[in-house]
């Protein structure tokens, strides 16, 4: 299949705060070629171990809205008082080259990836285990005060709504496992007819005993 050109797609992993889709991003990001990690634009303040042009574009509102106006983004949404959005540019440079785009958004944002461009997009909602499990993994980050935790346990409930929205839902019980059922949906996204642009090339030389 490496002979035949193929449009890169935009694989979507969504969950409520702390269910896991960040360290799930990260595992995938190291086993799989070939795909990389959107760079959301922000307003959110940078975190101490962030970099601004790896984690984060860090912008202030003003500009942001400008982006919006000038329509730069692919999808925005704003989360807990702060605005996200994904550069249209730099993303469809990645796809027509043939690599694939994964983002750690919300389902605001997977809603307007799916209207913007729906026959790119691969969606999967995590979902963790259990509500204490849940609570338990953002206590255990310890990067949150009790305050924010209780704030995205009441998020959690709302974002959970939309599992319906996306094209794959799993349980995170392991990572691992999480990792390795993902990865199976990767690798037959990749195989859809629609996504091999130089499939038709390719049975025109069979067809002629290339």
């Amino acid at each position: 299949m490496q002979d035949i050109q193929r449009r890169g797609l935009m694989l979507v992993i969504s969950s409520p705060s702390g269910a896991g889709k960040t360290t799930i991003s990260r595992a995938l990001l190291e086993l799989k070629d070939n795909i990389e990690m959107s760079v959301s634009v922000t307003t959110r303040p940078m975190r101490p171990s962030e970099i601004d042009g790896q984690d984060y574009n860090f912008v202030d509102k003003t500009e942001f809205n400008l982006m919006i106006n000038r329509r730069e983004l692919l999808e925005h949404a704003k989360v807990f008082d702060h605005y996200y959005g994904s550069p249209k540019k730099q993303i469809q440079e990645v796809l027509n080259a043939g690599r694939d785009v994964l983002f750690d958004i919300d389902w605001q944002g997977t809603q307007q990836l799916a209207e913007n461009a729906r026959e790119d997009l691969v969606s999967i909602f995590i979902l963790p285990p259990s509500t204490q499990e849940l609570e338990r993994r953002l206590f255990g980050r310890g990067q949150d005060s009790l305050d924010v935790v209780t704030k995205r346990m009441a998020q959690a409930s709302s974002d959970m709504s939309h599992y319906r929205e996306y094209d794959y839902v799993l349980i995170n019980n392991d990572i691992n496992e999480s990792v390795t059922s993902i990865l199976a949906v990767l690798t037959a996204e990749r195989l859809r007819r629609d996504r091999l642009v130089g499939l038709g090339v390719f049975v025109k030389g069979l067809r002629e005993g290339q």
